[in-house]
């Protein structure tokens, strides 16, 4: 019997959009480099090496976050222990929006969205490295 999806994958993003705070592109240039901000970003490895990142964010794949952030966990980064603002970004800001949920779930704040991840930091000419 095949399996009844109840729910999309566009449904689930949509509702983590409305539910994580977002910053713009424009808010976030000015960022950059900033001792009160960390820019997470959640691509994968591949995804990071071929387009570089922002610079001095932290790589945090999304499959790995959840324990990247716990710091009972033999994988966390310190990082993700800060008094700081998360700016958590990936390609188009899907990823990083169901990110950011479920970091606010965990406890991690303030986390907020990069809106349009990397393909509107680099229209506006954000800086990769």
């Amino acid at each position: 019997m095949p399996q009844n999806i109840t729910k999309s994958a566009k449904d689930i993003v949509k509702a983590a959009l409305s539910e994580v705070p977002a910053i713009s592109v424009e808010e976030a240039l000015s960022l950059v480099g900033s001792d009160t901000h960390v820019f997470v970003d959640l691509r994968d490895g591949t995804e990071q090496a071929k387009t570089g990142t922002i610079p001095g964010a932290v790589a945090s794949s999304r499959g790995m976050m959840e324990f990247h952030i716990d710091p009972e966990s033999p994988a966390h980064k310190p990082e993700f222990n800060q008094d700081k603002t998360y700016v958590f970004y990936c390609a188009s800001g899907g990823r990083s929006a169901l990110s950011a949920k479920v970091a606010i779930d965990m406890g991690l704040s303030p986390v907020v969205n990069l809106s349009g991840g990397v393909g509107a930091w680099t229209k506006a000419g954000g800086p990769l490295g």
